[in-house]
């Protein structure tokens, strides 16, 4: 029966097909019981988050940046295998690219244009520069490619291992820096009430299965209703799709910052930047070698380039420990440009 569950969550032909077929009134109700359960979702886990921090002494902004990102960015790397192993490259990296772009433009611009958010700078400092250096490494390896195997430029299994190989070097070193900065971080004590270790890593885990299996239901159920109603395939795949890999980031930051933990957003959005380059790129290209379309060089690479650098200046220039207003203004019009273009050359490049 697991088996059978886990089969229909992952398989996106097979979702999309199922939910086709559905009556327009259960599609409003789905639609409605996953927003539903999607929140609840999101709230278990910051609360768990925040009991986890309280009884082991880790700053949730460590925990947002290992075991939430880690959890938020795994159904990605799942349904990026999958899409190399069918043949289908530009699904696999663009998932990848995609959601780096959308968690730090969209979600991190969005959060910081309504919310205070705080400048963590001993884990920014750190992690920080591996969610720029890695995205970074991404791109001059493909250049690489491009300048070897012109015009069929490739991300070989080879490079998917050395992904994967950083992978387990980041997560090492978050430990480390972790134990590092417990003693130096100091977090405002919490009024909530106690929960025992296995209740807070439950209160994680649970909430995670949440807000990643009605998210992966809710959208394929939006999607149909969207097409019911005459809006043009392109546009869905442009914007409901992309935006749903991104669902659960998108949710656990509204969850952290409506409870004030915005930390636990900046940590999640970082570790998931990490996760998706190194993580879900890696996973796929050791799966399938994956072939680089021409258009991310001229579009997709350039833009989240953009929106990752502009965080990491924005990092250096805050030195009083918070996020600017027209920051998250910025990120979040640079990730609007970039989708009001896939719409018009993004396809064409």
């Amino acid at each position: 029966m697991s088996l059978i569950l886990v089969r229909w969550i992952a398989d996106e032909a097979l979702l999309y097909g199922f939910v086709e077929h559905l009556p327009t009134i259960l599609l409003l109700v789905l639609v409605f019981v996953c927003i539903l359960i999607l929140s609840k979702g999101a709230d278990w886990m910051i609360e768990g988050v925040v009991a986890l921090s309280s009884r082991t002494g880790l700053p949730r902004i460590v925990i947002g940046a290992t075991i939430i990102s880690l959890g938020t960015t795994t159904p990605e790397a799942f349904v990026s295998v999958m899409a190399a192993w069918m043949g289908d490259p530009g699904l696999a990296l663009g998932n990848g690219v995609g959601s780096i772009i959308a968690d730090t433009g969209l979600i991190f611009g969005l959060t910081c244009s309504i919310a205070t958010v705080p400048v963590n700078r001993f884990i920014l400092n750190r992690t920080g520069w591996v969610q720029v250096g890695s995205a970074t490494l991404l791109v001059v390896i493909s250049l690489g490619a491009l300048l070897v195997a012109r015009p069929n430029p490739v991300l070989g299994r080879a490079t998917g291992l050395f992904f994967l190989a950083l992978l387990v070097c980041y997560l090492l070193a978050s430990y480390v820096w972790a134990k590092q900065g417990a003693a130096d971080i100091i977090e405002v004590p919490e009024t909530i009430p106690e929960a025992s270790l296995g209740k807070s890593c439950f209160m994680i885990a649970g909430g995670l299965l949440l807000v990643v299996v009605s998210a992966r239901v809710l959208i394929p159920c939006a999607s149909a209703l969207a097409k019911r109603i005459g809006v043009p395939e392109d546009v869905i795949a442009a914007t409901m799709v992309a935006f749903g890999t991104s669902l659960p980031e998108l949710m656990t930051a509204v969850a952290s910052v409506r409870k004030g933990h915005p930390e636990i957003m900046v940590g999640n959005i970082v570790g998931a930047d990490v996760l998706n380059c190194l993580f879900v790129i890696g996973a796929a290209a050791v799966a399938r070698p994956l072939e680089i379309p021409g258009n991310f060089f001229t579009f997709h690479f350039p833009a989240m380039l953009i929106i990752l650098y502009s965080f990491r200046v924005f990092i250096f220039m805050n030195k009083d420990g918070r996020f600017k207003r027209f920051q998250g203004i910025w990120l979040l019009g640079v990730y609007v440009v970039y989708v009001v273009l896939q719409y018009t050359i993004g396809g064409r490049s």
